[in-house]
């Protein structure tokens, strides 16, 4: 019973991909729900091998399960294991191997369905046994019941798995009308009646097994979580409490992105002499030394020591906190304001992982079941700061504000409120245009999802420091650099390519400039955003590079040379506040598209996608420099 593109494609593949065995994987400290897939999987093949893992959780919490008495209910392998220790893994393995050589042949009881299911199940059977291979003779109960169900996603995967329509034979189509006018007599009326039977039965079944084979020695072994998850998923504290370890989260990247990032730029800047010494010592061209140095080098540089040292702290603590089990609770808090908003609840995880990567936070709607809900979720995820973003969010709000209103300690608590701030307005906007989205061009209701919340787990560190890094960090970095590379050529072109004595650069943003007065910019900061376009890390340095009227990327470590920098080029309050409000809300970097293009699967939606911000940015801009005009003019 798949919701989801991930379960369908594990459904197809075990059904008709002739695996050999399948190992099916449940948590012991709450087997029972667990239970519900291992009956499934038990209809669509008889080689399982079960495996019934965190027995050392399971231990921890009283809780002890009859290995012996569930093998012989279930008539499949039953292997316990705690995922830590190799000896168990190998006693699985040494299963799975029995299984798939055929020393052990399974044979799983399945569930028997009342109400007549089973006598209608007993009609179509045969003549799906006469339409299909010997070898996959086993599906012919579980077909019998889809062509009830009648859920043509899974009949299309059927037929064409299997070459043959099931829904075409017209001996098999008369009795399947026959079938569901005998179940009309069993009072079972319409598919969705039909499934809840179906689902309440296996649920039942589960219920019923569990009760047999587990025993507790303490009743109340999760009392623990449900004190804490009081606390963290309360109507009080919920939402102020998931602010402020997203606050902290923040304050830890700003202050600590500092350092690495300054040692990363002094490293970079030395090889850069040495690069620059090698092409002179090989006599390259003038031009070509610039743009290879000037041009795609520094912007390279640029992109990695920026970028990597944020990442770096971000996504350990973000995996910190899945790892914990916290993230879960985050999806809880905001589930009720995304089903106001008609979408799912899930789209409050897809939404976090954007804070690390807006690409990576597209790749994760894949978990969302409802194909508009996900649309909905891709189109919006880039309305929440990406990582490339946050430095030039932190470096204005620390500048204009935090500096301004106080120094030190206070300074770094008053930009990360100004940086939250931001964050906050581009979550309540994610919920607003989901909604617009869901009233107009994706209609429809918010689908209902169970969300199972984790026990609260001792995180594993090392392997928390492994996936973050390998995983995410690096992945995220791989693609900017990619990006990055042939953006510094085009940047350096821009600023180089003179017409008479001005250049390309120059051009532009005097063209943008009487549109940018309007939003409260200018055209050197709207025409940075353009040229930003690959990667959002590099924005900021083509602003001070375009003021400087510099041929190549200008890298200033100090937040004091680069207020002045930008003060002396007219900036103000307004204008600092406009910057970080179309940082927030403009187009998403290339990558991020590319990303969109290949899950969404259309242009339309990655126009859409660059559309949807951009426009908010430039209302909201307008906006502000409006009242803000307005209010001048009455003082």
């Amino acid at each position: 019973m798949s919701h989801s593109e991930e379960e369908e494609i594990a459904r197809d593949y075990i059904c008709f991909g002739n695996p050999d065995a399948t190992v099916v994987i449940v948590d012991a400290t709450c087997l029972e729900r667990n239970l519900n897939l291992v009956y499934q999987v038990m209809e669509i093949t008889p080689n399982i091998v079960l495996c019934v893992n965190l027995l050392d959780e399971a231990k921890r919490k009283g809780i002890h399960i009859n290995f012996e008495l569930l093998e012989e209910k279930l008539g499949i392998p039953v292997v316990g294991t705690i995922a830590r220790k190799e000896k168990t893994l190998k006693k699985l393995m040494q299963k799975v191997h029995d299984v798939a050589a055929g020393i052990i042949t399974p044979k799983p009881k399945i569930v028997n369905y009342l109400n007549g299911i089973e006598e209608c199940i007993s009609i179509l059977e045969p003549l799906i046994l006469e339409k299909i291979s010997t070898e996959k003779a086993y599906l012919a109960r579980w077909i019998s019941l889809k062509l009830i169900d009648g859920d043509e996603k899974i009949l299309f995967s059927i037929n064409k798995n299997l070459k043959y329509s099931f829904t075409e034979d017209s001996e098999i189509s008369l009795k399947i009308i026959q079938v569901k006018a005998k179940l009309s007599n069993e009072n079972i009326q319409g598919v969705e009646n039909f499934r809840d039977k179906i689902v309440s039965t296996i649920i039942f079944s589960a219920e019923s097994l569990a009760k047999e084979v587990c025993s507790f020695d303490n009743k109340s072994y999760n009392d623990r979580d449900r004190k804490i998850d009081k606390i963290l998923t309360s109507k009080k504290y919920g939402i102020p409490i998931m602010i402020l370890f997203l606050g902290i989260i923040f304050w830890i990247t700003i202050v600590g992105a500092n350092y690495p990032s300054k040692a990363l730029s002094s490293l970079f800047a030395w090889l850069g002499e040495k690069i620059l010494w090698c092409l002179n010592a090989i006599h390259s061209p003038m031009w070509l030394t610039s743009v290879l140095v000037d041009g795609i080098y520094t912007t390279l540089t640029w992109v990695i020591s920026v970028m990597l040292p944020p990442m770096a702290i971000f996504f350990p603590m973000f995996t910190l906190l899945e790892d914990l089990g916290y993230l879960p609770r985050i999806s809880f808090n905001l589930d009720k304001y995304f089903r106001k908003a008609c979408t799912s609840g899930k789209q409050a995880l897809t939404m976090c992982m954007g804070f690390g990567c807006n690409a990576a936070g597209v790749v994760g709607c894949r978990i969302i079941d409802s194909p508009r809900e996900k649309l909905i979720a891709i189109l919006t995820n880039a309305f929440v700061p990406c990582n490339g973003r946050f430095p030039f969010l932190i470096t204005i709000s620390t500048i204009f504000i935090g500096s301004a209103v106080a120094s030190g300690f206070s300074a770094s608590i008053i930009s990360t409120l100004v940086v939250l701030a931001v964050i906050l307005l581009g979550i309540c906007l994610t919920l607003l245009i989901s909604r617009f989205l869901s009233k107009t061009i994706l209609k429809g209701v918010p689908s209902s999802f169970m969300l199972e919340l984790p026990p609260y787990r001792k995180p594993q560190i090392g392997k928390i420091l492994v996936r973050s890094i390998f995983d995410r960090t690096l992945f995220v970095l791989a693609r900017a650099v990619s990006v990055a590379a042939p953006a510094g050529l085009i940047i350096w072109l821009f600023a180089n390519v003179n017409i008479g004595n001005i250049s390309l650069l120059t051009y532009i943003a005097n063209f943008l400039n009487p549109f940018a007065k309007l939003m409260g910019l200018d055209g050197y900061i709207l025409t940075a955003f353009i040229l930003g376009f690959p990667a959002n890390e590099i924005v900021l340095p083509i602003i001070l590079m375009s003021y400087m009227q510099k041929g190549v990327l200008v890298d200033l470590e100090d937040t004091f040379q680069i207020g002045q920098i930008l003060i002396q080029n007219g900036w103000t309050l307004l204008t600092a506040i406009n910057v970080m409000i179309f940082t927030l809300l403009h187009f998403p970097c290339s990558t991020t598209l590319m990303t969109i293009k290949k899950e969404a699967g259309s242009w339309k939606w990655v126009f859409l996608s660059f559309m949807l911000p951009t426009v908010c940015g430039i209302v909201l801009c307008m906006l502000t420099t409006g009242i803000w005009n307005l209010v001048s003019l009455v003082l």
